[in-house]
C-alpha cells in the first residue's frame, strides 16, 4: 500500500512530524514501513505562468517564441516543446530558479533571440515517470484555466508530497484504505479522524425506475447496491486528484473511473461503474457462471469462466467479474451519460478462487480477498455519488437499489487489566487501558478492572483476546514493555550433535576449498537413480513421486545430491568455468513403499564433485589436476577432523569409473564412496573428468563425538623405519596399512605408503609397496632392540597373512 501523505492530510493532523519521523512510529507499533519515496526532488523559483502569445521563432523552425505572464512581469521564453500554445497555463522556471538535479536556469540567447526562463514537462521538475499519465508524458505539462497566474506550483503538482510503503501482513486490511490509515496515524498520534463527505443531492427521479437488482448466491454476494447518475461529462479529473492517484501508483483515466478508483483507495471498498445504456436491460442478476462460459475483461482478454466464479449480469450475459474486474462491452467512453455505480460486498474466497483460476489480479480483488468492511459498503458509493455530482456534472438517482443480507454486527471482545499486565509483565492501569481504547477509537463498557470492547467492522482482524492484547501492546509502545530474565534455573544454549556436526562439516568443506551449493530437492526420470550409495544399489528403494510437478526435471523426490551436483557443473561448464569443487550438505528422501502411505524418510548426506585444475600457481608454474587421491585426501581429512576412523576399499558401482572407485568404511560398515564419475555418464551430463564423494551422515553421526581433547606434546624422540613388502597384484595396501598399525600398537604412531613398484626385477604378478613407520612411547625414550622386535613382529604377521616378503 502505497501512502501520500498529502492525502493523509485530509483526514488527520499530521503537519507537525516528518516523514521520517511518522515512518517510524508506524513500524514501531506493529506496521512495516518498507521506505519513504519524495514525488519529486526540490526545486526553486517554478510558478505558473500563462502563454500571451507564441510565435515560430524567427531562426528556427522547431522553437516556439512565447510571451509569458508570471504574474509580478512577463518574460519571453524560448521553447521547443510541440505542444504550447497560446492561452495555456504552464509551469515556468523563472531566471535563477533551481530545477532537480542542480540545474540552473539563466538567462541565455538561442539562436540570437533571448530567453529568459524555461516552460517545464512534468519529468523537468523531478517527477518520475511512474507518476506521470501517459497523455502528457510527451511535451510540457498544461494546467486547468482555474490556477492562479504567479502562483508556487510544487502545491498544484503536489510536488512536496511523500509517499510512504506499506508492507502489510494478511490479517491488516484495515490499512488497504487512506481511512484505515488515518484511523492507525490517529491512534498513534493521538489525534482525531475527520471523515469525508458522503453528502448526496439527489433528484426526484427513483433509481429503482431504472434498474432492478437480482442475487442468486446470497451466500457468496449478501449484499449489491446499484446506484443510478445520469447527466454525466467524462473528461479529464481534476488536479488534485491525478495527483492523488498518481501517488498511490494508478495512473489517471477520466474523472468517472478516477472517483471510483479514487474511493477505492480512501475507503478500502471498490465499485465498479458500467455505462448504463450500453446495458442490454434495466436489471442486473449476480449468478455463478455457466462452465466454459466466456466474458472479455477491461484488459481486453477473453476469460474462460467455470461455476465456482461469480459473474455480473444484464440478466443474460455476463458484463463483469465479481470482485475481479469490469467487462469491456459496458466500459466506460467519452460518450458515456448515464452509469450504473456497483458497490457491493462479495465472499472473500470466492473471489480468491476466481483470481487463482483466471491469473486475474487487481486492486479490486485484492481487497475483497481480504476482506472489505461491511458498514462501508454503502457508503462508498454515496462518497462517489458526492464526487460525480461535484466533478462530474452529474445527477444522483433517489436512493439506491439493493439487495441485502450483510451481516454488519460489531464483536466483542473482553479484556481485563490483571491479565493483561501479566501477559505483557507491565503495570499499566485500566484507566491507561481505556485511553488506549479511546486512541484506536474502540467503544468499551467499563466494570472495575473488566472491559467490554466493541470492535468496530473495519478491524475484522480481531476476534479474540489475545488481539486486543496486542493492540493495546502495540499503541503502549513495544518500547516501553519491561524486560527480565526467565525466572528459576537455566541453562545456556547450545548445538545439538546434529547440528554440530553440520557444522564441522560445512567448515572444514570450506577450508578445504570447496564451494557449498544448494540444488534442488527434486529430480527427474532420467536422474533418479543415478549415483546411488551402494546399499541403494542393492535396495532399489522407490523414487517418491510428487503429485503435481513443476515440469518433468522436477517429477520425483531425490534419492542421491550427486545428481544435482553433476548438473550444477555442467551448467557452469556451458559458460566456460572449467576448474570447479562444490559439496552440498542436503538430505535425501528414502522410502521402501510400493505405494507411498507415509512421509518418506529423510536422510542427511554431503556429497562434493571436483574437476578441471585443483591448483593452478601460474607464478611457480605448477598445476594439479583433480584425481581421485585429490577427493580420497578431502574425505580423509574430513574424517581425520570429526576423530573418525576410515578405511577405503576399491568397489564397482553402477555409474562410476570401474577402476577408479572405493566405498568408504566406519567400523567395517559402509557410509560411502569415492570416484570418478563413469565416462559415459560424463558424457551424456557435458561435463569434463569428474571426481566425486557421496557420505551418508547419519551414519557419521552414530558414531560421532563432538567431545573435545587433546593430545599432550610428547617429550621424547621418534624413531623412523621404511619398510617394503613384496605381494601380490590383488593384495591392497590399506589392508596392509591396517595390519602393521594393530601388530605394532601402542608405539606403532602413524603409517604412511610412499612408494608402490611395478615392473622391472620384480617377479611376474607381483608388486612393491613401501611404508615409513613411525615409532614412538610418550613415557619413555625407545631403545633399538624395542623397536627392533616390533618391526620383526611386523614383517612375519604382513608375510603370513599376505603371502609377502621384505624387499630387499
Amino acid at each position: 500500500m502505497l501512502v501520500s501523505l498529502n492525502w493523509l492530510k485530509k483526514y488527520v493532523d499530521i503537519e507537525n512530524i516528518s516523514p521520517e519521523e511518522l515512518a517510524e512510529k508506524i513500524t514501531k507499533t506493529g506496521i512495516e514501513v518498507d521506505g519513504i519515496e519524495y514525488i519529486a526532488e526540490k526545486s526553486q523559483g517554478v510558478v505558473v505562468g500563462h502563454v500571451e502569445s507564441c510565435e515560430k521563432h524567427p531562426n528556427a523552425d522547431k522553437l516556439n517564441l512565447c510571451q509569458v505572464d508570471i504574474g509580478d512581469e512577463k518574460l519571453q521564453i524560448i521553447c521547443g516543446a510541440p505542444n504550447v500554445e497560446q492561452g495555456q497555463k504552464v509551469a515556468v522556471a523563472k531566471p535563477g530558479a533551481v530545477l532537480p538535479g542542480n540545474f540552473k536556469i539563466k538567462k541565455v540567447k538561442l539562436r540570437g533571440v533571448e530567453s529568459n526562463g524555461m516552460i517545464c514537462s512534468l519529468q523537468e521538475l523531478g517527477i518520475e515517470d511512474k507518476y506521470v499519465p501517459k497523455d502528457i508524458a510527451e511535451g510540457i505539462f498544461v494546467f486547468p484555466n482555474d490556477v492562479t497566474t504567479g502562483e508556487s506550483v510544487a502545491p498544484l503538482l503536489n510536488l512536496n508530497d511523500a509517499v510512504l510503503e506499506f508492507d502489510l501482513t494478511p490479517n491488516r486490511a484495515d490499512c488497504l484504505s487512506m481511512l484505515g490509515v488515518a484511523y492507525e496515524a490517529a491512534a498513534i498520534l493521538d489525534k482525531e479522524v475527520t471523515l469525508p463527505s458522503e453528502v448526496v443531492n439527489s433528484s426526484e427521479e427513483k433509481a429503482k425506475d431504472y434498474i432492478s437488482v437480482e442475487v442468486a448466491d446470497p451466500e457468496l454476494n449478501p449484499y449489491y447496491g446499484a446506484f443510478v447518475v445520469k447527466d454525466v461529462k467524462v473528461k479529464p479529473s481534476p488536479l488534485w486528484m491525478r495527483n492523488a492517484l498518481m501517488a498511490a501508483g494508478i495512473r489517471p483515466i477520466n474523472n468517472v473511473v478516477d472517483i471510483t478508483n479514487y474511493v477505492l483507495l480512501e475507503y478500502g471498498q471498490p465499485l465498479h461503474a458500467f455505462d448504463y445504456d450500453l446495458l442490454n436491460s434495466g436489471k442486473i442478476v449476480v449468478r455463478r457462471a455457466e462452465q466454459n462460459e466466456k466474458l472479455i475483461t477491461l484488459d481486453k482478454e477473453e476469460r474462460n469462466l467455470s461455476d465456482d466464479h461469480l459473474v455480473i449480469t444484464d440478466g443474460k450475459d455476463p458484463v463483469a467479474m465479481a470482485g475481479v474486474m469490469g467487462g469491456a462491452s459496458t466500459e466506460i467512453n467519452n460518450e458515456t451519460t448515464t452509469i450504473l455505480l456497483e458497490a457491493a460486498y462479495f465472499e472473500p474466497a470466492s473471489v480468491r478462487k476466481a483470481v487463482k483460476d483466471t491469473g486475474l489480479r487487481s486492486e479490486s480483488s485484492t481487497r475483497f480477498e481480504k476482506g472489505v468492511d461491511p458498514n462501508r459498503v454503502k457508503e462508498a458509493g454515496l462518497r462517489a455519488c458526492h464526487l460525480l455530482e461535484k466533478y462530474a456534472g452529474a445527477t444522483v438517482l433517489d436512493d439506491v437499489v439493493s439487495f441485502d443480507e450483510l451481516d454488519r454486527s460489531e464483536k466483542i471482545v473482553e479484556i481485563n487489566t490483571e491479565e493483561i499486565n501479566k501477559r505483557l509483565g507491565t503495570q499499566i492501569s485500566t484507566k491507561e487501558i481505556g485511553v488506549i481504547l479511546s486512541k484506536l477509537q474502540f467503544p468499551f463498557k467499563q466494570d472495575n478492572d473488566q472491559l467490554i470492547v466493541t470492535i468496530p467492522t473495519r478491524r475484522g482482524d480481531i476476534t479474540i483476546f489475545e488481539d486486543m492484547l496486542e493492540e493495546v501492546a502495540r499503541i503502549y509502545e513495544y518500547d516501553n514493555l519491561p524486560f527480565t530474565l526467565p525466572e528459576g534455573s537455566s541453562q545456556a544454549g547450545g548445538l545439538t550433535n546434529r547440528q554440530r556436526l553440520k557444522r564441522d562439516v560445512k567448515g572444514y568443506l570450506q577450508s578445504a576449498g570447496l564451494m557449498e551449493t544448494i540444488t534442488y530437492s527434486l529430480t527427474s526420470d532420467d536422474h533418479v537413480y543415478k549415483l546411488l550409495d551402494p546399499k541403494q544399489e542393492e535396495q532399489k528403494p522407490n523414487p517418491v513421486p510428487l503429485a503435481m510437478p513443476m515440469s518433468e526435471d522436477h517429477k520425483y523426490l531425490r534419492l542421491s545430491i550427486l545428481p544435482g551436483l553433476l548438473q550444477t557443473l555442467a551448467h557452469n561448464h556451458a559458460r566456460n568455468q572449467m576448474n570447479l569443487s562444490y559439496f552440498e550438505l542436503g538430505n535425501v528422501f528414502i522410502s521402501n513403499e510400493a505405494t507411498l502411505t507415509k512421509q518418506p524418510d529423510e536422510k542427511l548426506r554431503v556429497a562434493g564433485a571436483v574437476t578441471g585444475l585443483w591448483l593452478s600457481h601460474q607464478w611457480q608454474q605448477e598445476k594439479k589436476q583433480a584425481d581421485f587421491y585429490l577427493v580420497k585426501g578431502i574425505v580423509e581429512g574430513l574424517f581425520d577432523f570429526l576423530n573418525i576412523q576410515v578405511t577405503f576399499e576399491q568397489g564397482k558401482l553402477q555409474d562410476m569409473h570401474p577402476g577408479r572407485c572405493a566405498t568408504i568404511k566406519v567400523n567395517n560398515h559402509v557410509v560411502g564412496f569415492i570416484g570418478q564419475v563413469h565416462p559415459k555418464l560424463e558424457k551424456s551430463m557435458d561435463i569434463k573428468e569428474t571426481y566425486v564423494f557421496d557420505v551418508d551422515m547419519e551414519a557419521v553421526l552414530a558414531v560421532y563425538n563432538n567431545t573435545p581433547g587433546y593430545s599432550q606434546i610428547p617429550k621424547y624422540p621418534s624413531v623412523s623405519r621404511d619398510i617394503a613388502f613384496i605381494v601380490d597384484m590383488d593384495t591392497q595396501a590399506g589392508d596392509i596399512r591396517q595390519t602393521i598399525e594393530e601388530t605394532g600398537a601402542p608405539v606403532v604412531k602413524n603409517v604412511q605408503v610412499f612408494d608402490v613398484y611395478k615392473g622391472e626385477h620384480l617377479p611376474e604378478g607381483k608388486k612393491s609397496i613401501a611404508y615409513s613407520l613411525l615409532y614412538q612411547d610418550p613415557d619413555k625414550t625407545l631403545k633399538d632392540d624395542e623397536v627392533e622386535q616390533s618391526y620383526q613382529e611386523i614383517v612375519r604377521t604382513v608375510n603370513n597373512k599376505f603371502n609377502a616378503y621384505v624387499r630387499s
